[in-house]
């Protein structure tokens, strides 16, 4: 072996022991940033379900806050529960298919000035501070055509920042899938619009629900558009197009507010009950998006 062969694989091997030290380097720091990021969040968790377990449990879940008094033990979140149920569900109701509707318009068909139009709007939805939703709902809906307060109104906010957000995840997923499966199916003679429906849909489900999720545990945390639209209520009401409705948000919002320990106890409560509610809505989501991709 001459000289300038050992030099060569001297080189070489210094070259090699440089690139893993500084892969080494880069993956420490990768996973530092993923630890300091998820810190946050996991101290947040752990801090809602110590706090949340002093008052959570079956009686808080099925009683509402009806004739409890200031520093009263009892009273629970039953009502704000069904609120936010009603609310997010007309919401989710309302958006999805127009958010669906308008991503399938501007990658299956929008070419032009109305698909842009609808792309930058959908951009600057995206920013909208929760606030201005419910002050426009107010003007607009309780005060202009005076329906009043009511969680119908409420879920019409919701929707306003829903609408956003799923239209920009089911615009992306959508244009992920390839377009040989669109060219297979019309080789086939199936019309687009089935096209769409049965190949390019089930094939974005999993993403499009992801996406709706993201909007729903968004909206399901608002409380500055509730406070606007449905006030706050400590009586059950199963109606979300008349009268004033609890939500969790507005629940929390209003016993966070109060002096007494037993009242910051049935906040901490209830913001473990949303953030498990969200859970819930997740796996049922994820559930349907496996069973559909599955048999779609």
């Amino acid at each position: 072996m001459t000289t300038v062969e050992s030099g060569s694989l001297a080189t070489a091997h210094a070259g090699g022991l440089r690139r893993r030290a500084v892969n080494r380097l880069a993956t420490l720091l990768l996973g530092l940033a993923v630890a300091i990021a998820l810190l946050p969040l996991a101290l947040v968790l752990y801090y809602t379900v110590v706090k949340g377990l002093v008052r959570f449990g079956g009686y808080f879940l099925q009683h509402s806050m009806r004739g409890v008094g200031p520093i009263d033990p009892t009273g629970g979140a039953y009502h704000a529960i069904i609120g936010t149920l009603e609310q997010v569900g007309i919401a989710t109701l309302v958006a999805v298919p127009i958010g669906l509707l308008a991503a399938v318009y501007t990658v299956e068909y929008g070419r032009g000035r109305l698909a842009a139009t609808i792309r930058f709007f959908t951009d600057v939805m995206t920013g909208v501070p929760s606030i201005v939703a419910g002050l426009f709902i107010y003007a607009f809906w309780v005060l202009a055509l005076g329906q009043g307060f009511s969680g119908f109104a409420a879920a019409l906010a919701l929707m306003i920042l829903m609408l956003p957000t799923i239209v920009r995840s089911a615009e992306e997923m959508l244009k992920l899938v390839p377009d040989s499966l669109r060219e297979a199916a019309l080789a086939l003679g199936i019309p687009r619009w089935r096209t769409i429906v049965s190949v390019v849909l089930p094939t974005a489900s999993a993403g499009i629900v992801t996406g709706v999720m993201l909007a729903v545990a968004r909206v399901a945390g608002e409380t500055a558009p509730l406070l606007l639209t449905a006030l706050n209520f400590d009586s059950i009401n199963l109606d979300p197009f008349h009268g004033q409705q609890a939500a969790l948000p507005t629940f929390i919002f209003a016993q966070a507010g109060q002096p007494q320990q037993v009242a910051l106890d049935r906040a901490w409560a209830g913001a473990l009950t949303l953030v498990l509610l969200i859970l819930v809505l997740n796996l049922i989501a994820r559930a349907i998006a496996r069973r559909s991709r599955v048999h779609g």
